[in-house]
């Protein structure tokens, strides 16, 4: 297993503050929309002045931005511990793919704040993001290749499957809970089920 790295740690901020800053933002920006959102309206939220924030976070998207590490970072994290590089490949797919889905569905306030506003972050942020993103993808990739490799996967497309099974993962932040899934672990095991049909695994 990989040891997984944290992204720009003194970017998030480590104090309590800045904890429940993040918190309440989280909150507002999934109810609301980034866009739609003021400094005042967070702090408000924590019975603060507009200032307070300041200290911790100098503008409204330094703190989507320091969200955005700290959740993206974790999902990679989350991904990274759940593969079992001795394993089946089998056993590894499922292990992600359940992992990434319980992630978005039990963080999904979070979840949907940082994959649903990047267009939000400056060109600088979206970078350092971005690269945290393609190092989740490419653990599913490398997952799949092995399959394909040791015969137990018949993949049409490496990349695309890569990406159909991590944006079905991500949009689980948009929905969940719905009336048919509120378990994530039952919403987990079905979306198992089709990621090994996406890939072509052998029974």
């Amino acid at each position: 297993m990989s040891t997984p790295t944290h992204h720009c740690v003194s970017e998030v901020g480590t104090s309590k503050a800045a904890a429940r800053i993040r918190a309440a933002a989280i909150e507002v920006f999934a109810a609301k929309g980034y866009g739609a959102t003021t400094t005042r309206e967070i702090a408000a939220n924590l019975d603060l002045s507009a200032g307070a924030v300041y200290p911790h976070y100098k503008t409204k998207e330094s703190l989507l931005f320091a969200i955005s590490l700290e959740g993206h970072d974790a999902a990679l994290i989350a991904v990274e511990q759940a593969d079992q590089p001795a394993a089946s490949p089998v056993i590894r797919l499922a292990a992600i793919v359940a992992a990434y889905v319980k992630w978005h569905a039990d963080n999904r306030a979070l979840a949907r704040v940082v994959q649903y506003e990047l267009r939000s972050l400056s060109n600088e942020h979206f970078n350092v993001i971005a690269d945290i993103r393609r190092s989740t993808s490419r653990v599913f990739t490398r997952v799949i290749e092995a399959g394909d490799a040791s015969g137990d996967f018949q993949t049409v497309d490496v990349e695309a499957a890569a990406l159909a099974i991590t944006s079905l993962g991500v949009d689980v932040s948009r929905w969940f809970p719905s009336n048919t899934y509120s378990e994530p672990d039952a919403l987990a095991a079905r979306y198992v089920e089709l990621a090994l049909r996406m890939v072509g695994a052998t029974p």
